[in-house]
């Protein structure tokens, strides 16, 4: 910490020094910089800045912690004609990501039994655990793979699972261009083949709450967000599909020499222009593309629910949005003030475009775009509204970041009742086992609401609603 220089509110330069290509920024409160420990992610900050082709800086978000090469909270952008494509830059669950949708019904209005009734009718319909696929049972054949890599979210929604107006409420409505399942091995398919439609295990979940308040009122109006309404947050991402393709990627890279000359292996990453570098982004695309369409399936699973149990009109069940928080894009952006096209990178990052961003569809063209941050599931979670700010590349804070580890957490809460003290908490939670929810009890994570207050002190987004969460299903 001692290293950080005052940059401006909520923003601090990590200095240029040995190899670093560009200087550090690190987005965090004082009091976030003493309640965490930084030192070993600013040194993946540090190593982050030695890749080539890195332009700006390599930034840390308040909701950073350590991870594989990039720090969790890390964004770098690379010059597309002389940088890298790094898999540590976005990470194993490629397009781990979240999406919230509002429920028309008041929370208070919904009895103890109806809740009690929804939360197990997900369970049933949305299957979470390792390992765990749909319980449709369905395999996914080639041609399937093909044509939702090609398609994105929209392969879904054609086979029933949803509707067209979702695609307008998801980053890049739902797709990634340029995905190819010749470039994945055979081994990811068959790990993805009945994964749709699941949670997976560890921070993954379904959240079903109450908008608790509501911070700017005609941006809320103009999505569609109340206080006091019901809403669904879905966390989850590629599962075992973008799992494997990581490490089969991973092992190229490493077997190529790829590593030679970073400070740390794990960096590992090739030319973007390399035949290397594009079969990466192919198979990632992939990934991703596969990402939106679980959460799509999903999200028809938490539709259903409500169906069931409440007989809510599953269309009437409005997605507000869909983001990704591990993934690497091609977006245009400004440098040293001439526009250049840049892969940006964002590992437990979110994009948080501000008003008039080409790509975003109509309505959040006019407000920004939704910036969605879980918290844990005691405390909050927060819907924010993207700034564009250029020093990060459009980019904000992906969740609360963990505070402890899950062998710190089963440590502390050894010999507790979870579940217990999480009704005490007004939390009713449903996992596939115990040890998923004492790895992700609420104090293993920082405090969401200090990380959103340095994301809109820092000018990166800001608050639009704070979420209350009362019903949680736990991968």
């Amino acid at each position: 910490m001692s290293s950080l220089q005052k940059k401006g509110p909520a923003t601090y330069l990590l200095p240029q020094e040995g190899g670093m290509r560009v200087p550090g920024l690190v987005i965090a409160t004082e009091q976030l910089l003493r309640e965490i420990d930084i030192e070993r992610p600013l040194e993946q900050v540090r190593n982050v800045a030695y890749l080539p082709g890195i332009v700006g800086y390599s930034i840390a978000m308040p909701d950073i912690h350590w991870g594989y090469g990039f720090p969790i909270g890390g964004v770098a952008a690379m010059d597309e004609e002389t940088g890298i494509i790094s898999p540590g830059g976005v990470g194993y669950d490629i397009n781990c990501g979240v999406r919230l949708a509002i429920v028309p019904i008041r929370y208070k209005e919904l009895t103890e039994k109806q809740k009690k009734d929804v939360l197990k009718s997900i369970f049933q319909m949305v299957p979470s655990g390792v390992g765990k696929g749909s319980k449709a049972k369905k395999e996914l054949s080639d041609r399937d793979f093909r044509s939702l890599i090609e398609k994105g979210a929209r392969w879904s929604i054609e086979q029933g699972y949803g509707f067209e107006t979702d695609l307008e409420h998801m980053e890049s409505r739902g797709v990634i261009e340029g995905g190819d399942i010749d470039a994945v091995s055979e081994h990811a398919r068959e790990r993805g083949r009945q994964q749709l439609g699941s949670i997976g295990s560890g921070n993954h979940f379904v959240e079903v709450g109450e908008v608790q308040q509501v911070y700017l009122p005609d941006i809320a109006s103009a999505w569609g967000v109340e206080a006091g309404m019901t809403y669904v947050l879905i966390h989850s991402g590629s599962r075992g599909f973008g799992h494997q393709i990581c490490q089969d990627t991973l092992n190229v890279f490493i077997k190529e020499g790829f590593a030679k000359g970073l400070p740390d292996p794990q960096l590992v990453a090739a030319p973007i222009r390399s035949s290397h570098g594009r079969a990466y982004f192919s198979a990632m695309a992939a990934a991703a593309n596969f990402a939106f369409n679980n959460r799509q399936q999903i999200l028809h699973g938490v539709r259903q629910a409500f169906s069931r149990e409440l007989k809510i009109d599953p269309e009437s069940i409005r997605l507000i949005y869909d983001v990704c928080h591990n993934i690497a894009k091609f977006e245009t952006h400004e440098v040293d003030g001439v526009k250049k096209r840049l892969c940006v990178h964002r590992k437990g990052a979110t994009r948080a475009f501000g008003p008039g961003a080409a790509e975003l569809s109509p309505l959040f063209k006019k407000t920004g775009q939704p910036v969605l941050v879980p918290g844990d599931m005691a405390r909050a979670s927060h819907l924010m509204v993207g700034l564009g700010n250029p020093d990060t590349w459009c980019s904000s804070c992906h969740g609360a970041g963990r505070a402890r580890s899950r062998v710190q957490s089963t440590k502390v809460w050894q010999g507790r009742d979870p579940i217990a003290y999480m009704h005490d908490q007004g939390v009713i939670v449903m996992a596939d086992s115990v040890r998923t929810i004492v790895e992700e009890m609420p104090d293993a994570y920082k405090n969401v609401d200090e990380v959103v207050e340095a994301v809109q002190e820092a000018g990166l987004a800001n608050m639009v609603a704070r979420l209350r969460p009362h019903l949680v299903v736990k991968g």
